[in-house]
């Protein structure tokens, strides 16, 4: 299974470009942060993922300011072949209250 789910402020988003065969594309920056639970004690959780958004999906995104709330929901890939690093791939996106 690889399915992720997060509510994050968009850090950053840059500009809408599109592949050689036209679809759109738009990476952003998601910042997360929450209290969890960790082997029975509070934790305080910050982190800030890579994401990407393809077809439709990367021009509501476009239309995104950075500061924005939003609930995240896709899966991890690898950003190339040579890098290694996880980028989460956007599948769905829902925008939160207090924007």
């Amino acid at each position: 299974m690889n399915d992720l789910r997060v509510d994050a402020v968009l850090a950053e988003v840059q500009p809408l470009r599109r592949t050689p065969a036209g679809v759109p594309v738009l990476s952003c920056i998601l910042a997360h942060e929450s209290k969890q639970i960790e082997a029975g004690s509070p934790r305080d959780v910050s982190v800030e993922l890579q994401a990407v958004a393809v077809g439709e999906l990367a021009g509501v995104l476009a239309a995104a300011a950075p500061g924005m709330r939003i609930r995240a929901t896709g899966f991890l890939a690898a950003k190339s072949l040579r890098s290694r690093a996880p980028v989460m791939h956007l599948n769905k996106i829902e925008f939160l209250e207090g924007n």
